[in-house]
């Protein structure tokens, strides 16, 4: 069986951050493992607070995992500081890892800023450039490029200069660097704009009126990790992702006060 690691935050809920990518590693057919960058106090209304661990604790975490288990693809969400980006970009060039998804976390839904200015720096500087894949939401693609994206045409813009910027700091041989805009928060239909720096991919799809949701990008995230592993190319691990969320979110759960949360096993996905 195929191993995936999840670097990123702990959500007690289980809708969100580590919790979910292990759930989704197994729905994939993989074994997930995990390190947390920082504990939340959150649940399915909100974000209340979060303590972030350190640096030291982060590689504490990791080094063991990697002396253990021959890791095939690296997924990160939350990474609050720069000595956190620092650490996972150590590790990922350290141990040569490939297949590297890169959810850049930046806000919570409710509106809690996870990550400050420096690590958005430290993250576009040292982590990008060692991605495959990068999966920002409309918001996350406007500060990373510094561009307006509310419409497609700013979705492919945003794509193609993150990508150039990722490409020009390029210091681990073989990343493919593509950018995935995720559209779910446009109006109308739920969007998708995929450019690996040769051909830019549209995936349209119709937007599920299933109201608020928890964890959906890092569900995706961790799912196009999954099929990375297995020898999917980026395009193709991307439609199955998409496949896979698209029927969760059919069937989602209301167990909570707040947003509705993803059955990651529901019957009929796999």
């Amino acid at each position: 069986m195929l191993t995936v690691l999840s670097i990123a935050g702990f959500d007690p809920s289980g809708g969100a951050g580590v919790l979910t990518d292990i759930k989704t590693f197994a729905a994939m057919g993989c074994y997930g493992t995990a390190a947390i960058t920082s504990i939340t106090s959150q649940n399915t209304v909100a974000v209340y607070g979060a303590s972030h661990q350190s640096g030291e604790v982060l590689r504490a975490q990791i080094e063991p995992v990697m002396g253990d288990f021959e890791i095939a693809a690296v997924k990160t969400g939350m990474l609050p500081t720069h000595e956190t980006i620092d650490v996972v970009a150590d590790v990922i060039e350290r141990y040569r890892l490939s297949n590297i998804v890169v959810d850049p976390v930046i806000r919570s839904t409710s509106g809690y800023d996870l990550i400050g200015q420096e690590a958005i720096d430290k993250m576009v500087e040292r982590l990008l450039p060692l991605a495959d894949v990068i999966t920002p939401n409309l918001a996350e693609a406007e500060l990373l490029s510094g561009m307006e994206v509310k419409d497609l045409d700013g979705m492919k813009r945003a794509a193609l200069k993150i990508g150039e910027m990722c490409r020009a700091r390029a210091s681990r041989d073989g990343a493919r660097r593509a950018v995935l805009v995720k559209g779910g928060h446009l109006a109308d239909e739920a969007t998708d704009v995929l450019n690996d720096g040769r051909e830019v991919c549209v995936f349209r799809s119709p937007k599920l009126a299933v109201g608020n949701t928890h964890g959906t990008g890092c569900t995706l995230s961790s799912a196009i990790a999954a099929l990375l592993a297995q020898g999917y190319s980026i395009g193709e691990a991307v439609t199955r992702a998409k496949k896979y969320l698209e029927a969760a979110l059919s069937q989602t759960l209301r167990i909570g006060h707040g947003a509705r949360l993803i059955d990651h096993f529901v019957e009929g996905i796999l």
